[in-house]
């Protein structure tokens, strides 16, 4: 596994803007197809606004973003220092229930390959991990190919 970026940032929404156009670079430089890309942008949003409204809620907090890459896997890692969050009671709600909001863990988990809480840095505070495999659109031209033959 090979590190390639590192953000720190300070847990506000205004600052998840510049976080999605480091995302769309990163994950362009690593070849990822275009649908693809649009739907791991929304999901690392998501998973930073979770941080932002519900870890550390109106508090000021620091939230740190990793991206690594194991072959063809592309590995972000979303650290916060909020107090650590029992990973069964983080849920989605109900879909049939129709209203904005409330469906980020949804999007995550249907969007991202797997999602996975774990412990932060040092034992303290909460660590998620999504990793979505990267199928750029002339591998996925290629397996389409393959496919006809």
């Amino acid at each position: 596994m090979h590190p390639i970026e590192r953000v720190h940032l300070l847990a506000h929404a205004d600052n998840l803007k510049p976080l999605r156009h480091l995302v769309k670079k990163l994950f362009n430089e690593q070849g990822c197809n275009e649908k693809d890309l649009n739907s791991v942008i929304m999901a690392i949003n998501e998973a930073c606004m979770n941080v932002i409204q519900h870890a550390y809620n109106t508090e000021d907090g620091e939230i740190i973003v990793d991206f690594l890459i194991n072959k063809d896997d592309l590995i972000v890692r979303i650290y916060d220092f909020s107090e650590t969050v029992d990973t069964n009671v983080i849920k989605s709600r109900d879909l049939d229930d129709v209203r904005p909001g409330g469906i980020g863990v949804h999007l995550m988990n249907e969007v991202m390959d797997k999602v996975e809480y774990k412990t932060g840095m040092d034992g303290m505070g909460n660590l998620l991990e999504l990793t979505k495999k990267i199928i750029s659109d002339n591998n996925k031209n290629l397996k389409n190919e393959e496919k006809k033959l």
